[in-house]
């Protein structure tokens, strides 16, 4: 057999084939294998006019057909399954050779297949992935982890395949090793926080202002011709418009209210806890998700006292509408910092070169939270690479300025009557706690020395003190 394929791919679920099929539309050679063989037969018979593929029937076959370097796209269940499949490659493969890992993969993981792979030779990439079945037929947003070497002769193919925005690929490496697979991990979380937000807006139109599904649509398509633009926010528009077939009733009144999760939104909170990044309003998103699911715990809540208030009046319910805006906006600035601040984060703690305006523009299309707004962080980090924050970025410090009595208002509503705001009251929070010129944490400094002796540092002094809480006339110890 003559080694004639660009690129293999085991694999063959919805995404697999469709980033086959993605390949071949680019004049790619594709070799395709699947460990049920009828998945194979199946691409080559309904899609086999769309390129060149090339069926395999196991592991020895799928690699003779690799031209070299080869290059080996494994699209399999994150976890065991893809341990198993490198386990089954890795010795076909030789020195210079890469196995790309394009599945939902925890960075941890990647990290460690990549150290592995790194000792025998084999590149190891870990492609974070987003868009869906869609984005992968069409072009997805794609996030490259890696080596260097392993993008200069793997990225021009991912490149080709991508979204694209005015010629540019929403394709970038950025990082080594695990990069790829958390940065992904980080805009499914930005993704979590961006729905929570939209969700809670709705609420607050329908129990605040008295709007329904159909007119809180239409506001959200207004807010979607700003600043608010976003994908994310046309298709809630859409969702809250659609009638059920069945009922007649409006969709979101006969869906069920609980919402589940894969896994990423808790693992960018966990890792998040681990980095000490404070990514509030995307941990406010994973937990109401699992709040909405506890209907045990729900139903010993429910019939508890709250607040109770009539909806508004036409023209107050409009001007509600307005500030409703202007707290989704700020609270959707928030939440993207902390995701690029969570990235900066890991940057430092794994050795990880990210251009963080290349972040920017790869979510541009291809990917769930594709927005009008990733241009304009984009040309922020182009122009102040190290920023510490957006909200240190003149235009958006500017926009946060007059979104102050609005956000606050719409907060201070929600509270009055009673409607849980969650990631909203997070973003704000988080806010208030960063700006604070003094925070109550001195006092949290104290509990600790008091039970636990475990020391406090001073304002006016360097080094760690101790007081001797039992014996308060004795002088405190420096540690």
């Amino acid at each position: 057999m003559y080694a004639t394929a660009h690129i293999g791919l085991t694999g063959l679920g919805v995404m697999g084939r469709n980033l086959a099929r993605n390949f071949a539309r680019h004049g790619y050679t594709v070799a395709v294998h699947n460990r049920s063989v009828s998945r194979t037969r199946a691409l080559i018979e309904e899609f086999g006019h769309e390129g060149s593929f090339v069926p395999a029937v196991d592991a020895k076959e799928l690699v003779a057909t690799l031209e070299r370097p080869r290059r080996l796209m494994i699209m399999v269940q994150a976890g065991a399954a893809t341990d198993a499949v490198i386990d089954e490659f890795a010795p076909l493969l030789d020195a210079g050779d890469m196995i790309i890992d394009g599945g939902n993969a925890h960075f941890a993981d990647t990290r460690r297949r990549e150290e592995a792979l790194r000792d025998r030779g084999i590149h190891f990439v870990g492609a974070g992935i987003s868009g869906g079945e869609e984005g992968a037929l069409h072009g997805p947003s794609l996030m490259v982890g890696g080596s260097v070497e392993a993008y200069d002769v793997l990225g021009p193919m991912l490149e080709d395949i991508s979204a694209k925005v005015d010629g540019e690929p929403c394709c970038a490496h950025v990082g080594s090793d695990g990069a790829g697979h958390f940065v992904k991990m980080v805009h499914n979380g930005i993704e979590y926080a961006d729905m929570q937000l939209l969700a809670e807006a709705f609420d607050l139109l329908r129990q605040i202002a008295g709007y329904t599904p159909a007119e809180t649509a239409e506001i959200f398509r207004t807010y979607n011709q700003g600043r608010l633009n976003s994908y994310l926010l046309e298709i809630t528009a859409e969702v809250l418009a659609h009638t059920d077939a069945h009922t007649g009733a409006p969709f979101v009144e006969i869906v069920a209210d609980t919402a589940g999760q894969k896994g990423t939104g808790r693992w960018t909170v966990q890792t998040a806890l681990d980095l000490g990044s404070p990514v509030t309003t995307v941990a406010q998103a994973a937990f109401a998700r699992s709040a909405s699911g506890r209907h045990h715990l729900r139903s010993a809540y429910r019939g508890l006292p709250g607040a109770t208030s009539a909806s508004l009046g036409r023209t107050e319910a409009e001007r509600f509408a307005s500030r409703v805006e202007y707290a989704l906006y700020a609270s959707k600035v928030i939440a993207y910092d902390q995701g690029w601040t969570m990235i900066q984060d890991a940057a430092a703690e794994y050795g990880w070169k990210t251009d963080l305006a290349a972040v920017a523009r790869i979510w541009r299309a291809g990917c769930i939270i594709r927005a009008g707004l990733l241009d304009r962080i984009r040309a922020s980090y182009s122009a102040h690479p190290h920023m510490t924050s957006l909200v240190a970025e003149e235009h958006f410090a500017q926009e946060i300025a007059e979104a102050q009595v609005p956000w606050r208002e719409t907060i201070v509503s929600a509270a009055r009557r009673g409607v849980p705001v969650p990631s909203l009251a997070a973003a704000l929070t988080a806010y208030d706690t960063l700006r604070a010129e003094r925070l109550p944490t001195a006092l949290v400094q104290g509990q600790r020395d008091y039970f636990g002796a475990h020391a406090y540092h001073r304002t006016d002094q360097p080094g760690s003190f101790h007081t001797h809480w039992a014996h308060p006339e004795r002088p405190e110890t420096q540690m």
